[in-house]
């Protein structure tokens, strides 16, 4: 991120989740605030030149995002029918799940977690588009390359002894190994009870030059918005560490995974890019 500046990758995905709600049929995730939170460039880019966000590499970067929104708001609709009432959104960016669920009305309580200039900006687009922020939701600032969140939860209103569910996507490329460490080990510091959804960049994947140069497109994109990929885990790394810090591990899935589970079957043959997995795991002790 720039600073003084909200995260442009942020941006990005909220425009992928505004674009796969206009071209896509079905939809896998439908998030119909989205393109009331993009900023003007990209809101004009979505209504002016859809048909430019159709192409292959944006197409499964759309499918991807779409994919693990779908699995981590699956994921936390199970833990709250098993009682969990706290939602803990890490690099929230642009998310508008608190505003549109009906699961905030009924007791949920959402805290976004990110960078105070992207929640600034957030906040500004929120008041700009007449959407309101539920009594449920807070805003939590944090810098993960300098601090973790867990103590900044602490100061606004999060119950450190009752289970959360925590979704953190989008991030953890962005950052240093060490950071991404730092933080599974505070998350593994929350009550038993707590489950987690983290996306992870993955390294080593065998790609065909196609994909190869799809994937590589993407990491250009965001070198030149000044948001650069930093960290890869090889197969099965990341869910050690995890382990290391005593999470169980429920699943590790990529796009094969994710395609089978969610857009099987498409006429349209809409399917995620690989590059990325989904870590599911929950604290026990």
């Amino acid at each position: 991120m720039q600073p003084g500046q909200s995260s442009v990758t942020a941006e990005r995905a909220a425009l992928m989740r505004a674009a796969h709600r206009l071209l896509d049929r079905p939809v896998v995730f439908d998030d119909p605030l989205a393109a009331r939170l993009l900023d003007g460039a990209a809101r004009a880019w979505l209504d002016q030149r859809p048909a430019s966000l159709d192409s292959p590499v944006l197409r499964a970067l759309r499918a991807c995002i779409a994919a693990r929104q779908r699995y981590a708001e699956d994921r936390l609709r199970d833990a709250v029918g098993r009682g969990v009432d706290q939602y803990v959104v890490l690099g929230a960016g642009f998310d508008t799940f608190a505003y549109r669920s009906p699961l905030v009305a009924r007791g949920l309580r959402v805290f976004e977690v990110d960078h105070p200039d992207t929640q600034a900006a957030k906040r500004a687009r929120l008041r700009e588009a007449g959407i309101d922020v539920p009594a449920g939701a807070r805003f939590v600032p944090v810098d993960f390359s300098a601090e973790t969140f867990v103590e900044a939860l602490r100061g606004n209103g999060f119950a450190i002894g009752r289970p959360a569910f925590v979704s953190w996507l989008g991030v953890t490329m962005y950052l240093e190994r060490d950071a991404v460490a730092g933080t599974l080990a505070a998350a593994a510091g929350l009550a038993p009870g707590t489950e987690l959804v983290v996306e992870y960049l993955a390294a080593g994947e065998s790609l065909d030059p196609r994909r190869r140069a799809a994937r590589a497109a993407l990491a250009a994109r965001a070198a030149a918005a000044g948001e650069p990929w930093r960290t890869a885990f090889a197969a099965g790394e990341l869910a050690a560490l995890a382990d290391g810090f005593g999470l169980a591990v429920h699943e590790d899935i990529g796009a094969v995974e994710t395609g089978a589970r969610y857009f099987r079957g498409r006429a349209d043959g809409l399917a995620p890019g690989p590059g990325s997995r989904l870590i599911h795991a929950g604290i026990t002790h």
